[in-house]
């Protein structure tokens, strides 16, 4: 149902016009994007790019009927979808039969039940990865935090996830083609109208980077398409049912594309929002005193385990703050199937809306002093009659991003087995500034200096 029904009181959105949008978007495009959504007070507001004119939703209200209420009426379509489409294909990054059958298939492996039954695997093998650690920090050497992040989850998402069908050797291959991904559509996202037959920066890596993938996925999908086995790995899983389908190509290229979708949002964007953590408890000293306490009570020096984790709140809250400031799926769009009113503006068929979790989090309607990193906010008494879509880092409804319950856990256990053993020290840059791409990433190197915490 619409979310307004008396065309009366439909009115004209308010536009932001180009000459205030264009130079903005093109000096900074993640501060322009987040002042256009203060500006916008919560309407609905249209913005002015040209021949491209989509309109930005931030009000929770407005957000919960398009993620939820009428999820149906806006698809993973348009011109914004076209650079992921590129990779995702039909996939569970899809929308249509192909998502539908996609996530029926891949729904149970990530169930909250089914996930926390693999949790103990999931503390042994990012446990593994912590250790690769411990040699740089007792020399006292800088540690690249993309890098080192990327190893640790890497570790535990193919031992769990894909049954170490994926070698570490080609996970490490992996995970710059896909950062590689989220850098090179950065031109795309910003001329979303030029057609693709017209050359724009960023596309010859995107090219190479795609074939990089391609070169550790397709070898993958032939090895295992006709032997599935029985087991609950992702690669079983999609195999089974491309079999039980008929196989043949497009079911190869379903599994293929299924798995590009999984591998991308289980890696890279989890190894990408942990790398935000550091500078800001560089930044926030008692955050990092907190959190350290905390874990050092309950944990102690030993290795977390999963039972650890429901002693730990703080970290949970850190964990949750994180995402409000740098959320994984910082922005993305929609498109109107039928014509509808929301927030007193008539939305058109075949029109494009933007939604951005990073602009509303960060909103004073919504959010007391949103720009500070204050876990303490996600305290059960602080967090009560906040609007379910005032928060959604994970987006919402049908869509909702399956491996929410993996990241949740898979973070708290790659913090607290960090700080379990080791001392931070210190953090370049203290601050980090986002630069716009599929997801969010810092525009500066990140490196942290750890010292290990003398055995007990």
């Amino acid at each position: 149902m619409p979310i307004d029904v008396d065309v009366n009181a439909v009115r004209q959105p308010r536009t932001l016009p180009l000459r205030q949008v264009l130079p903005a978007i093109l000096r900074d495009p993640v501060s322009a994007v987040l002042q256009i959504g203060r500006e916008s007070g919560g309407d609905v507001v249209r913005v002015n790019l040209g021949p491209f004119r989509p309109y930005l939703i931030t009000h929770p209200d407005h957000l919960q009927h398009v993620l939820r209420g009428n999820s149906a009426n806006y698809r993973r379509d348009g011109v914004l979808w076209k650079p992921l489409h590129r990779l995702f294909g039909e996939s569970v990054m899809a929308d249509g039969p192909a998502w539908e059958e996609s996530r029926r298939v891949l729904q149970p492996v990530f169930t909250a039940k089914n996930v926390e039954a693999l949790a103990a695997r999931m503390a042994e093998a990012a446990g593994e990865g912590i250790d690769e650690l411990a040699a740089p920090a007792r020399s006292g050497l800088p540690i690249d935090v993309p890098s080192a992040m990327a190893r640790i989850v890497n570790r535990v998402v193919m031992r769990i996830f894909f049954g170490d069908k994926i070698s570490m050797a080609d996970a490490q291959r992996l995970a710059p083609a896909f950062d590689a991904v989220g850098t090179s559509v950065i031109f795309r996202y910003l001329l979303p109208f030029v057609p693709y037959r017209v050359p724009l920066p960023g596309d010859r890596a995107f090219g190479n980077a795609v074939r990089t993938i391609d070169d550790v996925v397709i070898p993958l999908v032939d090895r295992h398409k006709d032997k599935p086995g029985d087991g609950d790995d992702i690669v079983s899983v999609l195999c089974r049912a491309a079999g039980s389908a008929g196989g043949g190509p497009d079911a190869a290229r379903w599994v293929r594309d299924n798995l590009v979708a999984m591998l991308a949002t289980a890696t890279e964007t989890t190894a990408g929002a942990l790398t935000w953590l550091w500078p800001l408890l560089q930044a926030h000293p008692e955050v990092a005193a907190s959190l350290r306490q905390e874990i050092g009570h309950v944990v102690g020096n030993g290795p977390v385990r999963p039972a650890h984790l429901a002693a730990l709140p703080y970290t949970k809250q850190v964990v949750q703050e994180l995402l409000r400031l740098f959320p994984v799926g910082w922005l993305f769009p929609r498109m109107v199937v039928e014509p509808e009113v929301l927030g007193g503006v008539l939305l058109k068929k075949g029109e494009t809306i933007v939604i951005s979790p990073f602009i509303t989090h960060r909103m004073e309607a919504f959010w007391e002093r949103p720009e500070e990193f204050d876990p303490g906010r996600f305290s059960g008494r602080r967090s009560s009659g906040r609007h379910r879509y005032a928060y959604f880092p994970f987006g919402g409804g049908p869509h909702q991003c399956l491996g929410m319950h993996v990241f949740m856990l898979e973070a708290q256990l790659i913090i607290a087995g960090i700080l379990s053993r080791f001392d931070l020290l210190s953090c370049t840059p203290e601050v980090a500034t986002p630069q716009m791409g599929a997801s969010l990433r810092p525009r500066q190197r990140v490196e942290i200096t750890l010292r290990p915490l003398p055995r007990t």
